[in-house]
């Protein structure tokens, strides 16, 4: 591969279908474009329509005649989730590629719809649920592939199983890592469980490094914070074209084994070009994983079948 690899190396993509959550905005809306722009379809998949509408408009104005569609998704609520997958299910017959984008960073502490705090409700387990309910068509497809997209703060993440809601203490970036340590014990965990079913799924996870998107201003509850990050991402941050480019690299690049993880190459993962990299120690511990996903199927009544004849998520 190119040392320095960008989007215009995006493989053909005609012919796929791909899934990107949180696709109204930021790095999703990248990521959808260019996918798009390299011929697959997409589906915008966002809490707020009108936002993927626009989003839609500002994908036509760079890709003519895109084939890119919206259909609402909110991962902080499990009816919406089901509903999203079983929509998918019926408009098409596979999937093969889902990009776990859509995430919330540092808020106050506020529960989802089914009662999970929000940041392992939607990061973690909306995802989860997500991906479950579409594994039927996944399997369905020739090459299928899921890029989870977690950040460099996972390094800072410990699953904190006897509190897992942070009902009883509530720091929001301890639990922000959380939610990001999750995602990538998911993704390893998927894979793992993809090769013990002889799938030909493959499972691989992406960070940004510190992109400047609206996460950092929307997300963080505290006005100093916000303040700082304002300043940040205008003297350190690298742009959502660049930040998008490891999901986009861990999407399409060919032949790519199944668990890698791919972050920017410079300034220890803040920025630059996508490469292969190492998560966290905690990231890779199995037993961890199996327990969290455990907890995973307990919480959302989502369970994986590696078996294409049967219902997803059943």
């Amino acid at each position: 591969m190119p040392n320095k690899w960008t989007a215009q190396d995006i493989p053909d993509q005609t012919g796929r279908l791909a899934v990107v959550t949180g696709a109204n905005s930021g790095l999703g809306l990248v990521t959808a474009r260019e996918l798009a722009r390299a011929g697959a379809t997409v589906i915008v998949a966002c809490r707020n329509v009108e936002k993927g509408k626009q989003a839609l408009q500002t994908i036509r104005a760079a890709v003519p005649a895109p084939r890119a569609e919206v259909s609402e998704l909110d991962l902080a609520d499990l009816a919406s989730v089901r509903s999203f997958a079983a929509r998918v299910g019926e408009a098409h017959d596979h999937v093969d590629l889902l990009v776990n984008n859509a995430g919330v960073m540092a808020p106050p502490r506020r529960l989802t719809v089914d009662g999970f705090e929000s940041q392992i409700g939607t990061n973690h387990l909306g995802h989860f649920a997500l991906t479950g309910l579409l594994l039927g068509c996944l399997l369905a497809a020739p090459e299928p592939r899921v890029v989870t997209v977690s950040s460099f703060a996972h390094w800072t993440g410990r699953i904190s199983f006897d509190d897992l809601q942070g009902a009883g203490r509530y720091q929001h970036w301890l639990a922000y890592g959380q939610s990001k340590l999750a995602n990538l014990l998911f993704a390893f965990e998927l894979q793992r469980r993809a090769s013990a079913a002889g799938s030909e799924l493959t499972s691989m996870a992406a960070h940004p490094g510190y992109a400047a998107t609206n996460l950092q201003s929307a997300g963080p509850g505290v006005a100093a914070e916000r303040w700082t990050m304002a300043v940040a991402n205008r003297v350190i941050a690298q742009s959502a074209d660049m930040g998008a480019l490891p999901t986009l690299y861990a999407a399409t690049v060919p032949d790519l084994p199944g668990g890698t993880f791919v972050g920017p190459d410079a300034w220890g993962g803040v920025r630059g070009y996508p490469r292969v990299v190492s998560a966290s120690r905690r990231a890779y511990d199995t037993e961890v994983a199996g327990r969290l996903w455990a907890v995973s199927e307990e919480l959302t009544g989502v369970h994986y079948q590696f078996d294409a004849a049967a219902p997803a998520g059943a």
